[in-house]
């Protein structure tokens, strides 16, 4: 960088005063002067507005020449120079516009005492218009109420978040009505010019009051569209719709093979017939609709999620783990009277063509209702405008049929609870295909791992409501495809595996095993129950040894516990979790661990989703989080 010359003698006379140096030329070398110390306090301009504040000066950066600042509330933020402006320049505009210059008021004081005075009707027109102008200084002043604070819709809109603007907009309204002009009066007196010079200030004043007005309309109608695509965005979203259900279809007809290697690519594909029968079709159906029933029982509690964009939080009844126990009845009696559970074995190509098929066919309707569907109600990161996009991410947020959430309801119910049906499905096919009289040791493990955690999302369902699936991502193929293909018929891939290609474990080495899931486990939990209770209840007793930093959104950014020691340690204990499912499965082929590396892969893209979303959102603070804890999943690696 070449020097560059800084002459105090083009500043104004105040800041020649301020430094108190002689009008010379100074030589810097990458040095900018620095206008304000710390500790000073000056006045700060909120980042997308135009609204001063007052701020204390904490620190300076030399290389990014910002400004970091306090508000009064405590947030920090770093602002340029040119944002910043001294006390006494704003005590000084305050002096002038209240006071008027010296010959008005010796015109006004000689107009009082000269013997034409003016009658009675004129002095009363007079009063009158100084009231209406006390009328007038009234409307500014609620205007100026009625404009955001740092603390709560214009710091939101800054932080990314949404904003709730009922009270804005019962002000604006009214504010509309007061300022409402006659807009025949105002065109005549324009085309002839018969206004007074008092006529005409009271119209600049009109005209000022109407731009604070545009000024609120403006910040409060932020852009909802999705300006930032993932996944490839319209291109890779096309292909993912073709490529996710040939993976599935892929991944279960090697586990078929009897040397399900990948040199054994392509698999022998099946004829078009085989891979679909409507009774089996049916079965789903049937076992949809079954879960649906359940879901529709008048049992658990019923609690609030999350506020919405609009302020409204919506109810969900929490009875999840009382559908599992009622499924675990029925299957039993199934059992019972010698149903043959086996069947789910032997057609389970079949099976996940029909999931596949009315996923599609659930999206597909998903789609065309949330064209409807109002602004508020539509999805933060599906609503781009184009078709392919939104409906792989999902356009509607929360679509509902009366008080049935479906979104919710697929979230946990049919994938998730048939999930732990189809491993014993896989279970009973093991004992009966190689003639056991028990399952071999490595089913167990699956089974038991995988039932736990299971049971654990049943257990502790309300959490789910405070996940990006439901209080971000719509509702459409990628969640629907996921929740009622994806997770029973991938997440099964360990147990189908081992039906096929039994593995002999010892005891010594299966309890390693269950030591690992168990350390993966407690991560798992723990974490996610300090997550969530700080959400629900920062001020809960119990979580005041927790240390936050604070945020402008008026949250808190956890740095102890599992928080402080990685950044997403919830996502730590699955990976763990995740390769102790695996391990069962020995290492004579790799495709039983394509779960754990997808795991992987899908947990460093949410990882860097949730980073990019918790750095627009918490700016400053975000940023001092990750100097505090710099690990973002794996300690001491990544």
């Amino acid at each position: 960088m070449p020097f560059f010359f800084f002459c105090r003698s083009c500043q104004p006379a105040s800041q020649h005063r301020r430094h108190g140096g002689p009008l010379k030329s100074v030589l810097f070398w990458k040095m900018p002067s620095r206008k304000y110390a710390d500790g000073e306090v000056v006045m700060g301009r909120w980042p997308g507005s135009v609204l001063y504040y007052e701020v204390q000066v904490t620190s300076y950066d030399d290389a990014s020449h910002l400004y970091t600042v306090k508000y009064k509330d405590g947030t920090e933020l770093a602002l340029k120079e040119s944002d910043i402006r001294s006390q006494s320049s704003f005590k000084q505009r305050k002096s002038q516009s209240s006071s008027s210059s010296p010959s008005r008021r010796s015109r006004s004081r000689s107009r009082s005492r000269s013997p034409g005075r003016p009658a009675k009707g004129r002095r009363r027109s007079s009063s009158h218009s100084r009231e209406h102008k006390d009328d007038k200084k009234k409307i500014i002043q609620e205007t100026t109420l009625a404009l955001p604070k740092p603390s709560e819709n214009n710091t939101r809109r800054y932080n990314g978040e949404p904003d709730s603007t009922e009270r804005n907009d019962t002000s604006s309204k009214l504010l509309e009505q007061k300022l409402k002009p006659d807009v025949e009066m105002e065109r005549v007196l324009d085309q002839y010019s018969l206004r007074s010079r008092r006529e005409e200030k009271k119209k600049e004043e009109i005209y000022a009051e109407k731009k604070i007005f545009e000024t609120i309309k403006t910040m409060e109608k932020p852009s909802s569209k999705t300006k930032e695509l993932e996944f490839g965005g319209r291109f890779g979203t096309f292909m993912l719709i073709f490529l996710l259900p040939a993976t599935v279809l892929y991944l279960l007809l090697m586990c078929k093979q009897d040397d399900p290697s990948l040199m054994n690519f392509p698999p022998p594909l099946p004829t078009l017939e085989s891979l679909w029968e409507t009774k089996v079709f049916g079965v789903f159906l049937l076992w949809f609709f079954f879960q649906a029933l359940f879901y529709l029982l008048p049992i658990g509690k019923v609690v609030e999620g999350l506020p919405l964009s609009n302020g409204r939080k919506l109810q969900y009844r929490i009875n999840g783990f009382y559908a599992f126990v009622l499924t675990a009845a029925a299957i039993g009696t199934l059992l019972y009277f010698q149903f043959e559970l086996h069947y789910l074995y032997d057609h389970f190509i079949q099976f996940a063509v029909s999931a596949a098929a009315f996923s599609m066919v659930l999206s597909i309707y998903l789609y065309i209702r949330s064209l409807k569907a109002p602004e508020e109600d539509l999805a933060p990161g599906g609503n781009s405008g184009y078709l392919v996009y939104d409906f792989f991410t999902g356009h509607e947020l929360n679509p509902r049929i009366g008080n049935f959430d479906l979104k919710y309801f697929c979230e946990l119910r049919p994938g998730l609870i048939g999930w732990v049906v189809i491993n014993l499905a896989m279970l009973l096919a093991e004992m009966k295909i190689h003639n056991q009289s028990m399952p071999s040791l490595s089913m167990i493990l699956v089974n038991s791992f995988q039932l736990l955690y299971v049971v654990d999302a049943l257990w502790n369902e309300e959490a789910v409501l405070t996940t990006m699936d439901i209080i971000h991502d719509g509702f459409g193929f990628m969640l629907a495809f996921g929740d009622l293909v994806w997770v029973p018929f991938v997440y099964s891939l360990q147990a189908f595996y081992l039906v096929g290609h039994p593995i002999a474990i010892s005891w010594p080495v299966a309890a390693a095993i269950t030591i690992l899931n168990c350390i993966g486990y407690y991560i798992f939990r723990s974490a996610n129950s300090q997550k969530n209770n700080f959400r629900r209840n920062p001020a809960d007793p119990k979580l005041s040894y927790l240390k936050v930093i604070p945020t402008a959104t008026g949250k808190g950014l956890l740095v102890t516990g599992w928080w402080g020691f990685v950044r997403h340690p919830n996502y730590l204990g699955d990976i763990i979790m995740a390769l102790a499912w695996s391990l069962p499965c020995g290492f004579n082929h790799i495709l039983p661990y394509f779960y754990v590396i997808y795991f992987i892969c899908l947990l460093v893209h949410r990882e860097a989703r949730d980073e990019h979303h918790c750095k627009k959102k918490y700016g400053l603070a975000w940023e001092r989080y990750c100097q505090r804890v710099p690990y973002r999943i794996f300690p001491y690696i990544y």
